[in-house]
């Protein structure tokens, strides 16, 4: 298993594409699965577009506008909505391994979601043969 640590600033996506590359690289692996997950409560891994900065910024902008920070949560450290968040895009993606190389689509990115931040996170990458 590979653990690597991240510092955000802001409430982003983060590209992470290059470390799961690296980690199935060194895997040596050919064929299989590769796990990314997230051990925080308040961010999340997701997948989607990396031809077009502002995708993943329109998508925080829309996960802002459908889920802010209510008034009426209750959580004492005021930041329910980045649970909210964590919860609707998922802790982890899994992904394909074939020919030593996770499948992407052509404009697919693997990215750290970042809803409460600043923070230094972990993620981890799990890489399964077979």
């Amino acid at each position: 298993m590979y653990k690597k640590t991240i510092t955000t600033d802001k409430e982003a996506f983060y590209n992470i594409t290059p470390y799961v590359k690296e980690a199935v690289s060194q895997s040596g692996v050919k064929e299989g699965i590769c796990v990314v997950y997230c051990p925080h409560t308040t961010a999340a891994i997701t997948i989607n577009e990396n031809a077009d900065e502002y995708v993943a910024k329109d998508v925080i902008f829309a996960a802002k506008k459908v889920f802010p920070r209510f008034p009426e949560f209750r959580h004492d450290e005021g930041n329910s909505d980045g649970h909210v968040k964590s919860s609707v895009f998922g802790a982890s993606e899994t992904l394909i391994i074939e020919n030593g190389k996770i499948v992407l689509g052509r404009w697919q990115d693997i990215y750290f979601a970042e809803f409460d931040p600043p923070r230094t996170r972990n993620f981890y990458v799990k890489i399964i043969e077979g």
